[in-house]
């Protein structure tokens, strides 16, 4: 697959111009898991400033998944019996799994964002195995998905799950382990040997020290023990104290504000813009600037950055569409989210399912780096296991209720479905929707054309008579767009947003 070389030119000015279609999928494609044909007709036509911001204003005041029932439970609460607890704890993980697979497709930008920050502040469940601890990282996750940065980076240090995965628990004041501190400078704020030193993470894991008391009981929440807390003086990125956990993040943020702000601004910039942000014949780092002048200037607020960011002429610039490979929840949620088909927790959790076998199982991040996107996600085996998977669904979705793929055709089409008798008509429209920019050249849309036109013998096409082909009344038609459906997503085109 062509790797895309960032073009892009416009500059963070507002994008004035009333949203078109391709730029409505656009916004829903990068903020959410993409949208219905409903949704998309009704936000063509707007201004992309008050979308924007009606869509921000959404994720901010959403409340977090509500709290399972064993949300606060140890070990204690579960069978002493290890296949039994085993199993207990498997079911709970399966369905807060498939409760947060919901909610990435109903809650567009705010679980958007929650699953951007679990490949950032990454933990693995595999690693800790508490489901209470999982349910109070993704809590924060949630809560401060779109909120202040700072306070972000101090909560989730202190989540059990953190704690635990990158040994903070272990961090004894006359022993300190130094693994969360070089992750707080290297992956959390700062990027790999940004503005630090060895002796900053050697000082700065002293005062991180001391949250370590636990009980016997696994799964118990960790609690601060001021015996074990190094009660030294520390100089930590040249502010020397008695310093504790609060002082760090203070120090941190206090001193390397612009050093945070933009590596935090290009992780953002690369995830909903374009993965190409270093090349200094681009564009990118001006807007990267003025991106990060913005979140310092908003003491750390992240949405005023995302709102800047979604309304500027960059963002819907055509550089900008189509130009990062889904990764597999997107490659299905997208196609879910898009085809409006009638789905149930039974699909949704075929599809998690699917992605952990493409590599991206939710809660399991590969390693304390994440995953690394875009390119990672395109090798053959998951190529051919894309293709294999999204033709299994879509022969699904065909069996359960055919006439869906019609309504889809016609939903795309609105008038050209009803009346035109040309299949070539429909099958440009509905190719235009579910692809970002469409197929590469006419060829490439005469063969799918010829797909759509199936077998049906050329005089129905030709109109003028009570047989003549529609999509809206043809009874092949829904297998049509069905076949049509089924080559589009093996297409390149079809892998991007």
């Amino acid at each position: 697959m062509e790797y895309f070389i960032n073009c892009n030119t416009s500059t963070l000015a507002p994008y004035t111009a009333n949203l078109d279609q391709l730029r409505a999928s656009h916004l829903y494609r990068r903020l959410g898991f993409s949208a219905s044909v409903a949704t998309i007709n009704q936000a063509t036509g707007q201004s992309a400033a008050a979308l924007v911001d009606s869509l921000v204003d959404q994720a901010l005041n959403m409340a977090p998944i509500p709290a399972p029932t064993w949300a606060n439970w140890t070990n204690a609460n579960y069978p002493e019996d290890d296949d039994a607890r085993n199993q207990l704890k498997n079911q709970q993980k399966s369905e807060f799994q498939l409760d947060y697979a919901n909610g990435l497709l109903n809650n567009n930008l705010r679980d958007r964002l929650s699953f951007f920050w679990s490949n950032h502040f990454v933990t693995e469940l595999e690693v800790y195995n508490c489901n209470s601890y999982l349910y109070e990282y993704i809590d924060c996750l949630q809560r401060n998905s779109l909120r202040n940065f700072k306070t972000f980076v101090s909560e989730i240090g202190l989540t059990n799950a953190m704690l635990y995965y990158l040994d903070g628990v272990f961090n004894n004041g006359n022993n300190p382990n130094e693994n969360y501190g070089r992750e707080l400078y290297e992956l959390f704020t700062l990027g790999e040997g940004n503005g630090y030193t060895e002796e900053d993470i050697i000082e700065t894991a002293k005062a991180l020290s001391g949250y370590v008391e636990r009980t016997e009981i696994g799964c118990s929440p960790v609690a601060f023990d001021a015996t074990k807390h190094d009660a030294g003086s520390k100089t930590i990125l040249g502010q020397t104290g008695n310093w504790g956990y609060d002082d760090v993040i203070n120090i941190l943020f206090d001193q390397r504000a612009p050093e945070i702000a933009e590596f935090i601004c290009r992780k953002l910039y690369e995830f909903f813009v374009h993965p190409d942000s270093k090349d200094e014949a681009n564009n990118a780092q001006t807007i990267i600037n003025g991106m990060a002048a913005t979140f310092v200037s908003n003491d750390f607020e992240i949405a005023p950055v995302l709102r800047q960011l979604f309304k500027s002429q960059h963002f819907f610039d055509d550089e900008a569409i189509g130009v990062i490979i889904k990764s597999p929840i997107d490659f299905y949620f997208n196609t879910l989210k898009e085809t409006g088909f009638s789905y149930t927790d039974t699909n949704v959790a075929e599809m998690v399912n699917y992605s952990a076998l493409l590599s991206q199982e939710i809660f399991e991040p590969v390693d304390v780096a994440g995953w690394q996107r875009d390119r990672s996600w395109i090798n053959t085996n998951f190529m051919i296991g894309r293709w294999l998977t999204i033709e299994s669904i879509l022969e699904n979705f065909y069996m359960a209720d055919n006439e869906q793929f019609r309504t889809l055709g016609l939903d795309i089409s609105g008038n050209a479905g009803l009346t035109s008798t040309n299949p070539d008509v429909v099958a440009r429209l509905i190719i235009d929707f579910i692809l970002p920019k469409g197929l590469l050249d006419e060829p490439e849309y005469s063969k799918a054309f010829a797909i759509f036109r199936s077998d049906i013998e050329e005089v129905y096409y030709e109109g003028g008579n009570q047989e003549s082909w529609t999509l809206a009344t043809w009874p092949q038609a829904p297998f049509q767009v069905y076949l049509l459906l089924q080559y589009l997503a093996r297409q390149p085109e079809f892998q991007l947003k």
